[in-house]
């Protein structure tokens, strides 16, 4: 039976997403171990962006952590046992984080130090990867006499991580820069940590408006999609964000500055079918910010439409397919282009990125018609984002009208009938 909190976790779209936390002992101390700690981002399209991850952990016997390098934990603890060598955190349940760039060399290993960002797998495997190093004491010094941590939590940076308990793995190996040597871990734990939407917020973080060349109605995001607008929630200009921001701490500020809305969403993405063609047609799409605090670093866009199978081409955004299922291919991951629009800039004038696509028809499918044309599921940093509602898609006039017609026509044809047999 699989677990609730896992189920919820589960995602279509990336079924085997998830961010792995490797400890692998790498040698033993007179009264513990110094282990290399290893996060590694699986997720395709989701990931830790600032303030960065934040991980803890419950130890299961008198653990102490002597050092780190390429992190540190938030609190020392109650550490007055101790009368020479201070421990860098007494604490029973500690809290880890990355240090920050820029930290002097002697502070750093391979892949820390990037406070606390981690990259998605499908952007750039490696930038999908955070590590530090810890030295523990009072643990035992065997692999029969250390205990495994338990109870791990992840931030990242916000809540929706769900970890498992840490499990025995065969130890890893590392291969040396030349290739000729091998050696081994002397002890491995592995904890998987997956998240889920519902745990991370009640309430959607982005939505989907719609508009097309063939009807001039632009279909909006829902109202309240992601909750309802008040006099506390949100800055109905610009220039009223200059004596609000004044008092908000953007670090510990746990609700969003948002530009006032009927959707009260931070993140609006919009779907334009611009152009058709004899063989092609083509999309704008257009995504906003209206939150006021944040900078999204590294966004990623996830697009789910049967014509994604057959991209032509795409105008100012990276592009990735995403083929989590081998009898399908209408998945794709948007994202911006290093030093050009990677940076999602705050809600204002500049607080928007924006790409168009060519895409093939493949004429056994291609419609206009029914909303064919509109994605069936958006994601924005790896949250779904809330649609409109299918009757509400911009429609073809030309079969809205051709109905209307027939429609009427036959009421027509009826009064006549009635009439002749009055």
């Amino acid at each position: 039976m699989v677990s609730k909190r896992y189920a919820l976790a589960y995602d279509t779209l990336d079924p085997t997403g998830n961010i792995t936390i490797k400890w692998d002992v790498m040698s033993w101390t007179p009264d513990g171990y110094v282990a290399l700690v290893t996060m590694t981002n699986f997720q395709m399209y989701r990931h830790i962006m600032e303030p960065g991850w934040t991980l803890g952990w419950t130890w299961t016997k008198k653990e102490v952590i002597w050092s780190m390098v390429g992190a540190q934990a938030t609190e020392q603890g109650d550490c007055s046992k101790f009368k020479i060598n201070i421990p860098h955190s007494c604490m029973k349940n500690p809290t880890v984080v990355d240090l920050l760039p820029g930290v002097p060399y002697n502070q750093q290993i391979a892949n820390c130090c990037k406070g606390g960002v981690v990259g998605s797998w499908g952007q750039d495997p490696s930038a999908a990867v955070s590590s530090f190093q810890l030295s523990v004491g009072r643990s035992g010094s065997s692999n029969k006499t250390v205990r495994l941590p338990k109870n791990f939590t992840l931030l990242g940076p916000g809540r929706g991580y769900t970890c498992s308990q840490a499990k025995n793995v065969l130890p890893t190996a590392f291969i040396s820069a030349d290739g000729r040597r091998r050696t081994q871990a002397m002890m491995t734990w592995n904890v998987t940590c997956t998240y889920s939407q519902i745990l991370a917020s009640k309430n959607p973080t982005c939505c989907v408006s719609m508009s097309s060349f063939y009807n001039s109605t632009i279909t909006p995001c829902p109202r309240c999609s992601c909750g309802c607008q008040n006099k506390n929630n949100c800055v109905k200009s610009d220039s009223d964000i200059r004596s609000v921001v004044g008092m908000m701490n953007t670090t510990t500020s746990v609700a969003p500055l948002l530009h006032c809305t009927q959707h009260m969403c931070p993140i609006r993405v919009h779907w334009h079918v611009k152009l058709n063609y004899k063989d092609y047609w083509r999309v704008k799409m257009s995504i906003t910010n209206f939150n006021y605090q944040v900078n999204y670093t590294e966004w990623t866009l996830v697009v789910q439409h049967p014509n994604l199978n057959n991209v032509t081409e795409v105008f100012s955004f990276d592009y990735k397919p995403l083929i989590p299922y081998d009898s399908t291919n209408d998945t794709g991951m948007f994202y911006g282009i290093k030093f050009f629009n990677d940076i999602l800039l705050q809600s204002g004038p500049e607080g928007n990125v924006q790409s168009e696509l060519i895409l093939q028809k493949d004429m056994n499918t291609f419609t206009f018609k029914q909303g064919w044309a509109f994605p069936r599921k958006v994601y924005f940093n790896g949250d779904e984002c809330r649609m409109p509602l299918p009757e509400d898609y911009p429609y073809l006039p030309n079969s809205a009208h051709a109905k209307a017609i027939a429609s009427s026509t036959l009421a027509a044809l009826l009064l006549l009938v009635l009439v002749a047999f009055w």
